[in-house]
C-alpha cells in the first residue's frame, strides 16, 4: 500500500505533464482499437463463412451471369447436397446514400442453405406466399425503423423500373459476425419481369450459385468437378469455397487494410516516444532523490521498481480510459458509416491488443531512464542537487 501511494504521488507530482501524457495515451489507445475494429469489420464476412458452402460464379467475373439450368447439373455432382442461387439486385432506396445489400434469391432453397438467418415459420410462410414480399435483417430494419408490413420502394438500376416490396419477415442471427443488414426478395419476381419486358434468355440467368457439400474435405475435388462440367462452354465457371470467395472481395482493398494496420501501430510508436520523453524528464528531475535513496541503503532495484511502477501506472490509467472510450467511438463510427460494414463490434482480441499495447508503452518508456538511474553515482547525484 505504501508503494502504491508513493507511485501515485510521484506520478502526479507534475500534474499538467502527467495529464497531457495520459490524454495522449487515451487518444492513441482508443484510435488503435478503432482502427483494429475497422480491419476486423472488413474481414467479418470471411469469418462468418461456412466450410460446407461453395460459390460457383462466372470464370470471367462475378458480374457475368450463368444459365439457370446449371443448377440441375451441379446437383448431380457427387458430394453436393444442395444448390441455390442469388442475383445482386441493386436499386436505390430514396437516395443513393442509403446503401445496403439487396439480393434476389430462391426463397425455399436459400433459407435452407443459410440456417444462421433465423426467421420464424410464420414469417417464412408469409414471405414465400407473397411474390412482392421481402425479408430484411434486424440491423437494417432498426436503421430505417422498418417493421413487418411496411412497404419498401426501390428505384431500379441494374433492373430498370420502380419496384415495391412488402416486408414479410425480419431475420436475426445468434452470431455477432453474421450479416444482419441485407434485404432479400424473390428471384422469380425478377425473372418474370425480365421475361415480360426484356427476353426469356436473360430471365433465366443467375448471378451466382451457392453449393452445399457434405464433406468439406472434398471441397477442392468437388469444385474441380463442377468447373469441368462447363469447361469450353459459353459460360465457364469458377467454383471456390465461400471463404475464398469473400477473401476475393477483401483482397481488392488489401492496400487500404495494410495502411490502416500500419497507422494503428505508428500511433502506438508515437505515444511510446512521448511517454519515454516524459519518463526521461521525470528521472532527470529526480536525480538527487534517487542518489539519496541509494545513499540511505536502498538498492538499485528499488529505484528501477519506482520508475517502472510510475510508468506502468500512467500507462494503465491512460490505457484503461482509452479502452473504455473505444466502445462509444466505435458505436458512433458505425452509425456514421451505416451499412458499409456488415458487423462493427470491438472484439475480445482487440481489447487484448489494447491492453498489451498499454503495457508495452509503459515498459519501454521506463526502460532507458530506469537503467540510467540504477547506475547513478551517489556523489554525482547529490552534487546535482546543489
Amino acid at each position: 500500500m505504501f508503494i502504491l501511494k508513493l507511485l501515485l504521488k510521484n506520478a502526479f507530482r507534475h500534474r499538467l505533464r502527467t495529464i497531457l501524457t495520459m490524454v495522449g495515451l487515451v487518444v492513441a489507445i482508443s484510435a488503435f482499437g478503432l482502427l483494429r475494429t475497422i480491419v476486423d469489420a472488413w474481414y467479418a464476412g470471411v469469418d462468418a463463412t461456412s466450410n460446407t458452402r461453395m460459390i460457383t460464379r462466372s470464370s470471367i467475373s462475378v458480374g457475368y451471369p450463368l444459365p439457370l439450368y446449371y443448377a440441375e447439373r451441379i446437383k448431380r455432382v457427387e458430394g453436393v447436397s444442395g444448390v441455390t442461387w442469388a442475383n445482386w439486385f441493386g436499386g436505390i432506396y430514396i437516395d443513393r446514400r442509403n446503401f445496403f445489400a439487396r439480393f434476389a434469391v430462391d426463397g425455399p432453397s436459400y433459407f435452407a442453405m443459410y440456417p444462421e438467418y433465423i426467421l420464424s415459420e410464420d414469417e417464412k410462410k408469409a414471405f414465400l406466399a407473397d411474390r412482392q414480399g421481402a425479408v430484411v435483417g434486424r440491423k437494417l430494419a432498426e436503421r430505417y425503423g422498418w417493421k413487418i408490413g411496411d412497404s419498401i420502394p426501390l428505384r431500379g438500376t441494374l433492373y430498370p423500373g420502380n419496384w415495391n416490396f412488402t416486408i414479410r419477415g425480419i431475420y436475426t442471427a445468434n452470431d455477432a459476425k453474421t450479416d444482419e443488414t441485407m434485404m432479400l426478395m424473390h428471384w422469380k419476381l425478377l425473372s418474370e419481369s425480365l421475361r415480360k419486358h426484356v427476353s426469356s434468355t436473360i430471365a433465366n440467368q443467375v448471378g451466382v450459385y451457392i453449393v452445399n457439400i457434405k464433406d468439406p474435405g472434398r471441397a477442392a475435388s468437388i469444385s474441380h468437378e463442377i468447373d469441368a462440367l462447363f469447361k469450353n462452354s459459353a459460360a465457364e465457371t469458377r467454383t471456390e469455397t465461400e471463404k475464398a470467395f469473400q477473401l476475393g472481395f477483401v483482397s481488392m482493398s488489401q492496400t487500404i487494410l495494410l495502411a490502416i494496420r500500419a497507422v494503428s501501430f505508428v500511433v502506438i510508436l508515437i505515444i511510446m516516444a512521448v511517454m519515454a520523453n516524459t519518463m526521461t524528464m521525470t528521472a532527470r528531475e529526480r536525480l538527487a532523490e534517487y542518489a539519496t535513496l541509494k545513499a540511505l541503503g536502498f538498492s538499485p532495484a528499488f529505484v528501477v521498481k519506482l520508475l517502472f511502477g510510475e510508468s506502468l501506472m500512467i500507462a494503465a490509467i491512460g490505457g484503461a480510459l482509452g479502452i473504455a472510450l473505444t466502445f462509444p467511438f466505435a458505436s458512433a463510427f458505425a452509425q456514421q458509416t451505416g451499412s458499409l460494414f456488415k458487423t462493427f463490434q470491438v472484439s475480445h482480441d482487440t481489447l487484448i491488443y489494447q491492453v498489451l499495447a498499454s503495457l508495452c508503452v509503459g515498459l519501454v518508456a521506463a526502460a532507458w531512464p530506469a537503467w540510467k538511474m540504477s547506475r547513478i553515482d551517489i556523489v554525482q547525484g547529490l552534487r546535482h542537487v546543489a
